[in-house]
């Protein structure tokens, strides 16, 4: 709410004034983003990569501070694809590490912040020390009642779909019903994301036009919105913005919006 920014906004700063126009009634419930750029945003510095996703931990820290202080129910950050495996192996390492580390130093403001940590994801494919972190910080925030903060990891969007197609099927064997009672109820109801409001606004940074097969499902009716802004430059501005351009939005969830005729009757 407004008053959670007292102090960290300044005045006559568009910060302030993206702030003032928001629709406190009209909150996105669940916003998810594409954290893109950090590799472009390193090579424009002569830097590799892995100073890119470094750089990206301030953005990271901005993003969940401002959906905690504006009352968004739900953050889900598109940390590690099941594709990005590919990448080089000290890569790969070092984003392990930066996500170890990132738990280590940033869990006791998640806490204080009343925030909720989990991950979604095929989790069981990580390294031991990785996990132990994830379960650490999942444990010490389960009874929070604030913003649920989902990290993806190991994350794919139609593996997400496979995984839970496979699960509705398994309790239609376990309840006696036939495979082609399957409706789209059930496949939704084990979705990683199941305990999660419903996608309202996913957020690209970088400018791509694209969403990499992140949250296909969830997706469906949620509005997209894309920045040219570098992973690493994202700040509450840019988040502000999203928000705001959100709640400009006329969304029909695929039917049409009514108009009166006024001129009759």
């Amino acid at each position: 709410m407004l008053a959670d920014f007292a102090g960290v906004i300044q005045k006559g700063t568009r910060e302030e004034a993206l702030l003032a126009s928001v629709d406190w009634d009209r909150l996105p419930r669940h916003i998810a983003i594409i954290m893109d750029g950090n590799g472009r945003w390193a090579a424009q510095r002569g830097q590799p990569r892995i100073a890119g996703h470094k750089a990206g931990v301030e953005a990271v820290r901005a993003a969940v501070d401002t959906g905690a202080r504006l009352g968004i129910g739900a953050l889900t950050l598109f940390a590690f694809s099941t594709e990005n495996w590919k990448r080089p192996r000290f890569e790969v390492d070092a984003l392990m590490r930066m996500l170890r580390r990132y738990l280590r130093i940033e869990l006791d403001e998640i806490d204080r912040q009343n925030i909720r940590f989990q991950t979604i994801g095929r989790i069981g494919a990580l390294n031991d020390n990785v996990r132990k972190e994830i379960q650490r910080a999942t444990e010490r925030t389960a009874r929070n009642k604030g913003m649920v903060l989902s990290v993806a990891l190991n994350y794919g969007g139609r593996a997400e779909i496979v995984d839970a197609t496979r699960a509705a099927v398994r309790r239609l064997l376990d309840e006696g019903s036939r495979p082609d009672e399957i409706t789209e109820e059930r496949i939704a109801s084990e979705l990683y994301t199941r305990n999660l409001p419903e996608l309202d606004l996913l957020v690209r940074t970088s400018g791509e036009l694209r969403i990499s097969n992140f949250l296909l499902w969830q997706s469906a009716y949620a509005e997209i919105y894309v920045t040219e802004t570098l992973w690493p430059d994202f700040r509450r501005l840019h988040l502000l913005e999203a928000v705001v351009d959100y709640q400009g939005r006329d969304r029909r969830f695929g039917g049409l919006k009514l108009v009166v005729n006024r001129d009759h009757g």
